[in-house]
């Protein structure tokens, strides 16, 4: 719920999403979204010439004042996005100031689809997609430039699918091949940048670039020796050296392109920084990386982790999460909750063991109750057989999830398995 409050009424533990109105004569304006830690925010405010407040009490640590429980009138700014320059820090609870700059008007989207609707479409364009995307792939490796329309249209085809619905294109990153990684780790950090800018709220025209982003960041790879790059087992620091080039490669094949813009860049060189200096190529941290870079690291290495890789094979994402929530000083540990809140902690498309000895396909989240999503039954693991599926919402039953399993422990050929669940 959001709610438009006057500067006075603003407390502690309120999460602001925008300023909604400031004085005339103030000439800034507050860009970044936060929670308000203390009274000296509040101040920094007023000082500023704030008037009135957007406030987002879903993500706020205390609840509705009884006095504004009354039904609001609809908000109407947009929320922030990488691309305004204190977009660095506010992510992390901090507001910071930025001069005021017009808004762009927003781009009209498809109406909402069910998965089922959006399925159909969803995998025949990740299909052609990736077919498309392995082609490019070893263009660049033959030493042809980045087809950039390529790389566009395949971004947007993401885009609108994930806008149309969220789980559709997100269940298909999924189906795991350690042949076809290069190319569809590419593919997958687009849709689950896409999905994650979706849920923090973000403008249509902010979630192309950063789908397009995704879509080049590991693009050098290509340029690399590619028996390198597919290496069974560990790199030798050497080897490490060498990987670590295909950031300037990337920037190399992308910058001075046409339709890459700043935000895509960004994305590109600091994917593998992080926030206490560690990563690289330059090791910066803390304020000099961007919101836009902060969310590219998580996904970067959410997808990494899940995936078959020559060297590994995937593990499961409530793994995944946990590396994520237990490395604070290298990842946005607010964006690395809201990644949580966006995934799942049983993302779509994951198997899961129930406590009837059943298998389901996690369908959809549950926000208020993550460890319960909806999920499809389809198999009996004491007699090992299909059943006939049936859809089942865990937050209303007494059957609870036990754990996640990979498919192949059950000897299930997932692509197959979506196919048949989930096409009209």
């Amino acid at each position: 719920m959001q709610i438009v409050l006057p500067i006075e009424d603003l407390r502690p533990g309120m999460f602001v999403d925008n300023v909604h109105k400031h004085k005339s004569d103030a000439g800034i304006k507050i860009k970044s979204r936060g929670m308000v830690r203390d009274e000296a925010i509040i101040q920094k405010l007023i000082d500023k010439g704030v008037l009135e407040l957007t406030i987002d009490f879903t993500q706020s640590d205390i609840p509705v004042p009884q006095k504004y429980q009354q039904p609001a009138e609809p908000v109407t700014e947009a929320p922030q996005t990488p691309e305004e320059p204190a977009a660095k820090n506010g992510m992390d609870g901090s507001l910071s100031t930025a001069r005021s700059k017009p808004k762009s008007k927003a781009k009209t989207v498809s109406k909402e689809q069910t998965l089922q609707q959006e399925f159909a479409v969803a995998m025949q364009k990740f299909e052609k997609n990736n077919r498309q995307i392995q082609s490019l792939y070893g263009d660049v490796t033959s030493g042809l430039k980045v087809d950039m329309s390529l790389i566009n249209e395949v971004s947007k085809d993401i885009v609108d699918s994930v806008l149309r619905n969220s789980n559709a294109m997100a269940i298909l990153t999924r189906i795991k091949d350690k042949d076809a990684y290069n190319w569809r780790h590419m593919t997958n950090c687009a849709i689950l940048i896409t999905v994650f800018a979706k849920h923090l709220g973000l403008q249509h025209h902010i979630i192309e670039q950063l789908a397009m982003g995704a879509m080049l960041h590991d693009i050098g790879h290509a340029k690399l020796p590619q028996g390198l790059i597919n290496k069974p087992g560990n790199f030798t620091d050497l080897e490490y050296r060498a990987v670590k080039k295909h950031v300037a490669q990337s920037l190399g094949l992308s910058k001075g392109e046409s339709g890459i813009t700043p935000i895509m860049l960004d994305m590109i060189i600091n994917h593998h920084e992080r926030l206490d200096g560690t990563g690289y190529p330059r090791g910066i941290k803390d304020d000099a990386l961007s919101t836009a870079a902060r969310m590219m690291a998580i996904v970067d290495v959410y997808d990494a982790i899940t995936s078959d890789q020559h060297h590994k094979e995937a593990d499961e994402p409530i793994n995944a999460l946990r590396f994520l929530l237990s490395s604070k000083k290298q990842f946005d540990p607010i964006l690395v909750q809201r990644f949580i809140k966006c995934m799942g902690v049983h993302p779509v498309g994951t198997i899961v063991k129930l406590t009837n000895e059943r298998l389901g396909l996690v369908l959809e989240g549950n926000k208020h109750a993550p460890t319960a999503p909806l999920v499809r039954v389809f198999y009996n693991t004491k007699h090992l057989h299909h059943v006939t599926a049936k859809d089942l919402d865990l937050s209303e039953s007494d059957i609870k999830v036990i754990a996640s399993v990979r498919p192949l422990d059950y000897q299930i050929n997932l692509s197959r398995l979506l196919r048949d669940q989930l096409l009209i």
